[in-house]
């Protein structure tokens, strides 16, 4: 990149709508505290106003930070990197080169929307554990947004060399074309893989954590409506006879009342995050994305670059496997699985069966998910139950001789190992989920407890394989083999295969990464016999 091209792309603010928007939520921060205060005439008292005022805090600094964010931000793109300059006290200069550039997550809250404003997320292959970090820019005018968001996901051209720009023509606008044809390319083609389904809500309101949103609201509710003097504990008192009740009927209404609640607001959850939904696949030029756009009141646009792409994994969650839920997640580079944000989801927690359509839609012919797993060894079952075993006794064991000096009660080592039957029945769940395969161009696994996750990875994304054995895998002739990638978790798991197989498994998935390993073993084999 010559020093004329940098120069021709000028630095570039954020959108100053952000400093208004900022404003305007740090005034309705306040509000509450001046109703109840002016309306209800709650005395200004810091016992009775604190979540309000911690309210009030806490969107004044935001607010503060924010204006100080857009003051001292910056960012510019040329025809071969992205840079950002940030920092109050500590200026920061970051470069991204494009051609390293993943996806572009684009999101906005209410207040974003409102303003017609977008929080642009570039992820480039960064890896969380080695601290690194996407670059982000909050917030751009939606028109900034988009023309950023196409101009990175189009493949980087090289810009021809600076010429005399033509007479009566400045120099910046004869650049500013340049730049314009080198991302200029053929219109988008758009193939819908996907739409959000108007049942999946349902699916996604019953959940034993209907009871903890539910604990959340109702202790929201009540520190705010006992910041305006209202007591809610006192009405919900008088709505029954609850000596009538009895103490069960009371439970059981309560249990009630709390599932209903929280089912209701696991349901409004999920349509608010959720609803909208739609994934599509976007060509443009010779380059191909994966594009999920979700939600209601906040909005997000995540653009996966396919050819980062190195497989899917489906992940069915204990809570939610009798209901034949399932997660779908695609296993690239450059994004953060750890994010709660979820941006490698390309479709919302739903049905197997849609789960398994839309991953036969992404995959196209050839499918991996389709061919049948080879099942695992009995051996694998032995090791789970007697770790299943030993772990369920080191609790009674521990409790042995405080019930003998009368320390816990005698019959607490025996309600310990009454997590022994338990531990039994997952270890049996835990074999039955087992299984791999290779299928064409893509290594299967399947395994796991809480969630099973069957996972199809590229052998070509393949860095590293690794055949390990521990103790007892020894003894029973087991092996695990793990194919690691820059991808995803970096590491999926055949686990306790059998070990006289597991070489060559290893050597199937990732072809000429162990040849010298093999013929070095067949070699020292030969001299063995031969002597």
């Amino acid at each position: 990149m010559t020093a004329s091209t940098t120069a021709d792309a000028s630095w570039q603010r954020l959108s100053i709508r952000v400093v208004w928007v900022d404003v305007v939520v740090s005034v309705i921060s306040l509000l509450p505290g001046v109703i109840a205060i002016v309306v209800f005439g709650v005395e200004p008292s810091l016992d009775a106003l604190w979540p309000l005022a911690l309210v009030a805090v806490l969107g004044v600094a935001g607010a503060v930070g924010d204006i100080l964010r857009w003051a001292f931000t910056t960012y510019r793109v040329t025809p071969t990197d992205i840079e950002r300059r940030t920092g109050l006290f500590v200026r920061r200069h970051r470069t991204l080169d494009r051609d390293r550039v993943r996806s572009v997550d684009t999101a906005a809250k209410l207040r974003h929307r409102l303003a017609g404003l977008r929080v642009v997320t570039v992820g480039a292959g960064q890896q969380t554990g080695a601290g690194e970090s996407a670059l982000v820019l909050d917030a751009l005018s939606v028109a900034d947004a988009a023309e950023l968001r196409e101009r990175l996901l189009r493949a980087r051209v090289v810009a021809p060399p600076v010429t005399e720009p033509a007479p009566g023509v400045e120099a910046g606008e004869a650049a500013g074309e340049r730049s314009a044809e080198t991302d200029t390319d053929d219109a988008d083609s758009v193939e819908v893989l996907a739409t959000f389904r108007w049942w999946w809500v349902v699916y996604n309101m019953f959940s034993i954590w209907a009871f903890l949103m539910a604990a959340g609201l109702l202790w929201g509710g009540f520190w705010l409506a006992s910041s305006f003097g209202i007591d809610l504990f006192g009405i919900v008192s008088r709505l029954a006879d609850w000596e009538a009740l009895g103490w069960l009927g009371t439970l059981a209404l309560a249990v009630l009342g709390a599932g209903v609640l929280g089912a209701v607001g696991l349901g409004v959850t999920f349509l608010l995050e959720s609803g909208r939904f739609e994934l599509s696949r976007v060509r443009s030029g010779d380059r191909s994305y994966l594009r999920t756009r979700r939600g209601l009141l906040s909005t997000r646009e995540v653009s996966r670059d396919e050819s980062r792409m190195r497989g899917v994994s489906i992940g069915e969650p204990v809570l939610w496997r009798w209901m034949g839920m399932a997660d779908t997640n695609v296993i690239t580079t450059g994004l953060d699985v750890w994010d709660m944000s979820e941006p490698t989801a390309i479709l919302p927690r739903g049905p197997i069966s849609v789960s398994r359509d839309v991953v036969q839609r992404v995959f196209g012919v050839e499918n991996p998910f389709d061919v049948p797993l080879r099942r695992h060894p009995r051996t694998a079952l032995r090791r789970r139950l007697w770790w299943a075993t030993a772990i369920s006794a080191v609790a009674p064991a521990v409790l042995v001789a405080p019930a003998l000096a009368g320390v816990v009660p005698g019959w607490a080592p025996w309600a310990a190992a009454a997590v022994w039957p338990v531990a039994l029945l997952a270890a049996v769940v835990a074999y039955r989920a087992l299984g791999h395969a290779v299928a064409g161009d893509y290594l299967v696994v399947r395994a796991g407890l809480f969630s099973r996750t069957t996972s199809a990875l590229r052998r070509d994304a393949v860095s590293t394989i690794a055949v390990r054995q521990s103790v007892l895998q020894r003894r029973l002739g087991l092996a695990t083999v793990s194919a690691m990638t820059a991808a995803g978790w970096s590491a999926y798991e055949a686990f306790d295969v059998p070990a006289d197989g597991a070489v060559a498994l290893a050597a199937d998935v990732a072809p000429g990464l162990l040849d010298e390993v093999i013929e070095r073993g067949e070699a020292r084999a030969s001299r063995m016999m031969g002597s």
